[in-house]
């Protein structure tokens, strides 16, 4: 094998045993795709309407994420490096708890009797958004982040001597060199928000038009109602295209995809 390591023989056969655990029952789900009908699946109006709004909130939580993730990653990326620990931690802290508690805690934040339930946004369309966001933000931070750390400030401090404003040096030095990771972390954030499922069946419901997203008619459609069986398969079909496709954009968006 190529790469200049030395890896046992032994180690491949639980390897690809890994890999077939992670590949075989996607294509299990392959194989139950009804291939002639498929294009009637995905356009059927519970389908449609269900990857509409799937794409519509998933894109306005991807501004939101935008819009105050960026300047989070700049912050935890140029704070000292206890700073950074802690305020990276709690930005992680979505990443490792069920989806279901996050629905859990903005029900009580937002939902009929909680501290913000005069705003009246549980159970509608702004609270599938505000589930997204909950979840992607992470992906989004993280991956900023990471690149803003690996450009280092060499080149601020240099803009600085020059008599560069901070504001001056964030848009014309900080972000354009870290524009490859703000790439791939938009990207991801946007796979994520229209993937989610848990924090958006609690806080929002699961309403056709409203607040039924795609894994939401999946799950509908498998327990016995909503979209048809094969519609469903049909959305997960295209939503596994739609993770496959943001991986080959965040690998090509990489400062590094072109030299390997």
């Amino acid at each position: 094998m190529t790469g200049g390591g030395y890896v046992p023989r032994w180690l491949v056969v639980p390897a690809l045993a890994g890999l077939a655990f992670l590949l075989i029952p996607l294509a299990a789900l392959i194989g139950r795709v009804e291939w002639g009908t498929l294009w009637a699946d995905v356009t059927s109006d519970a389908a449609r309407s269900a990857l509409l709004l799937s794409v519509a909130t998933g894109a306005a939580a991807t501004a939101v994420c935008a819009g105050v993730g960026i300047p989070l990653a700049v912050l935890i990326a140029r704070s000292s490096r206890r700073t950074a620990a802690v305020l990276r931690a709690l930005v992680t802290v979505p990443l490792v708890l069920p989806p279901m508690v996050g629905g859990v805690a903005l029900l009580y934040l937002f939902g009929r009797s909680g501290w913000l339930g005069g705003l009246g946004l549980a159970f509608t369309t702004t609270a599938v958004v505000l589930a997204q966001v909950f979840v992607a933000l992470p992906f989004l931070v993280l991956a900023v982040e990471g690149a803003l750390r690996s450009t280092g400030v060499d080149f601020e401090r240099a803009a600085a001597s020059l008599g560069a404003s901070r504001g001056t040096i964030l848009r014309r030095v900080t972000l354009p060199l870290a524009a490859p990771g703000i790439v791939a972390g938009v990207v991801l954030c946007f796979a994520r928000a229209i993937g989610e499922f848990g924090a958006t069946a609690l806080f929002a419901g699961n309403r056709p038009g409203v607040t039924q997203t795609m894994p939401l008619a999946i799950y509908t459609a498998f327990n016995g109602g909503g979209v048809a069986e094969g519609t469903a398969v049909a959305l997960a079909l295209l939503l596994l295209v739609t993770a496959i496709a943001v991986l080959l954009l965040v690998r090509g968006w990489r400062p590094s995809a072109g030299a390997s």
